[in-house]
């Protein structure tokens, strides 16, 4: 017979097979949500969010509140990450907590938000390999460059990103595992140079909040607003960053020891990403000539900045390849974290072609037929939007309301319905974490769907995108469709994880199936 180790077992109580090949340890696992935070992604592309928002105020202060308004969040979800580790993470914690359809609607929400982050990260990449390596390492002249050089890049981003997942998780943790240090490297490298040949260390400058809104932030945010939602548009810039942490969990069923190993991989990458996107977000403020004229610079202000820094040539190229090499990672953190999520959401059944889309490569060990669907979604909705701050919000916004939905499930089933718990658990302090989640949440929403964020639905259309703005809001539009979705017809045909009897009818099932795996592999 063969030895189960103590993870295979959880899993089969789960009534779940041993499909992926379980190879990543915690360096590993918190590598990949390190890789997918990534500041040097969103802490750059995003920095203007914040500053044309509320000014260095939003971009120190606002980081910090963002941070750890995260880490809280981190630490709900890594509880229940904790008693559940199954790649389907937030999918099968909220239907476990909260109910069939509860854990139906999660899923929608959270693949909609990870299929945002690779398509914005990948767009990211775009503008930073254009504007800091093309253009800025070699001197070709891109101001021509229009929507078809970036269709063209962002494919081949996602085609490749796909061919490393396509090939097994030993690949993708080798590149996720390289990139946790490198951005640990090219960050504090780039906060260096900002500070040592910046204009400035008027510390000032990071506890004043000037309203950048309209005219004085460059149309950032294109009409004037009052300070409290300058703010809160502000912090879109944090928390689009330090999003995606939910990998550690997509990937549980490659993390050995995964109970332990998947929440801490989890707040590890929040507390290091909150650590030092502070610093490096900071240093941007610091080093600017003239904090008035950057802000007008509006959606050019890192790279104008970044641009003009007198800092030695060669620091600037390894810094802007170090970058780009970063992001690309990160895109590609993103696609491990999304493939796995589809492929647990198709293997109980949630998904049109669940049964292609929960198919295992019997050699690599990986959901191919997953991931290259993720890689078309994702270079699909960068050809849609109009602008990759749209696709920001609504990665950070449907993220987070995600994250929220099994934690408040959890907060009324704790003690109840939910007594299995994992080694990692939060004890008095879980009730007012998850209450902080949701509330944290609902706030959230309400800066993701202000201008610019909003008009994401119908942007081939741009005629009809601002009178209909409300109809098009992207909350309204996904909560329509789901409801209509779950009501008209997955109601009554989805099944949902296994539970109870389900699990222990399936224990054959998922022997047979493991056999089959391992002699399909073994030749």
């Amino acid at each position: 017979m063969k030895h189960m180790t103590e993870d295979e077992k959880v899993l089969h109580n789960m009534g779940y097979a041993q499909e992926l090949a379980r190879r990543m340890g915690g360096f590993s696992n918190f590598a990949i949500s390190f890789s997918i935070i990534c500041i040097l992604a969103g802490g750059i592309t995003a920095f203007p969010v914040a500053f044309s928002s509320g000014g260095g105020f939003s971009v120190s202060i606002g980081w910090l509140v963002g941070g750890f308004f995260a880490l809280v969040v981190a630490a709900s979800v890594g509880q229940i990450a904790s008693a559940y580790p199954t790649a389907g993470g937030l999918y099968h914690w909220a239907s476990i907590l909260g109910g069939r359809g509860w854990g139906w609607l999660c899923a929608w929400i959270n693949l909609v938000g990870l299929i945002f982050v690779v398509a914005s990260v990948n767009f990211g990449v775009y503008l930073l390999l254009k504007d800091l390596v093309i253009t800025g390492v070699f001197g070709i002249d891109t101001s021509a460059w229009g929507a078809l050089h970036a269709s063209i890049f962002v494919t081949v981003f996602a085609v490749t990103q796909a061919l490393f997942n396509h090939f097994g998780i030993k690949v993708t943790t080798m590149l996720t595992d390289f990139s946790g240090y490198l951005i640990f490297v090219v960050a504090i490298v780039l906060t260096a140079s900002m500070l040592i040949w910046g204009a400035s260390f008027d510390l000032s400058r990071l506890f004043s909040f000037v309203n950048n809104t309209g005219e004085p932030g460059g149309l950032v945010v294109p009409e004037p607003r009052t300070a409290l939602v300058a703010f809160l548009i502000g912090l879109l810039y944090p928390l689009y960053t330090i999003t995606g942490f939910d990998a550690s969990a997509h990937t549980s069923e490659e993390t050995i020891n995964a109970r332990s190993t998947v929440p801490k991989g989890m707040l590890n990458s929040v507390f290091w990403s909150l650590l030092f996107g502070f610093f490096l977000a900071s240093s941007f403020v610091l080093a600017m000539p003239d904090t008035t004229v950057a802000a007008k610079d509006g959606f050019n202000s890192f790279f104008n900045l970044f641009n003009n820094l007198p800092m030695p040539e060669i620091i600037r190229d390894l810094l802007a390849i170090g970058i780009v090499i970063a992001n690309y990672i990160c895109g590609l953190a993103g696609m491990t974290s999304t493939s796995r999520m589809i492929y647990a959401f198709a293997r109980d059944g949630g998904l049109p072609a669940s049964k292609a889309l929960s198919s295992i490569h019997p050699k690599h060990r990986t959901p191919v037929n997953a991931i290259w669907l993720t890689a078309a979604l994702s270079a699909g909705t960068c050809y849609y939007a109009p602008f990759m701050f749209a696709l920001a919000a609504g990665c950070a916004l449907f993220l987070y309301i995600s994250y929220a939905m099994p934690v408040a499930a959890g907060l009324i089933a704790e003690g109840k319905t939910w007594t299995e718990y994992g080694p990692f658990r939060l004890g008095g302090w879980s009730k007012p974490f998850a209450l902080v989640t949701v509330i944290g949440v609902v706030i959230l929403a309400y800066a993701g769907i202000q201008p610019p964020f909003n008009p994401i639905i119908l942007p081939l259309f741009p005629d009809l995108v601002f009178p209909l703005n409300q109809l098009t809001n992207p909350l309204i539009f996904l909560a329509v469709a789901l409801a209509l979705g779950w009501f008209l017809s997955e109601r009554k045909r989805f099944p949902g994880p296994p539970i109870g009897e389900e699990i222990k009818r399936r224990q054959a099932e998922i022997a047979a199936r493991e056999s089959a795996l391992d002699a399909a592999e073994a030749s």
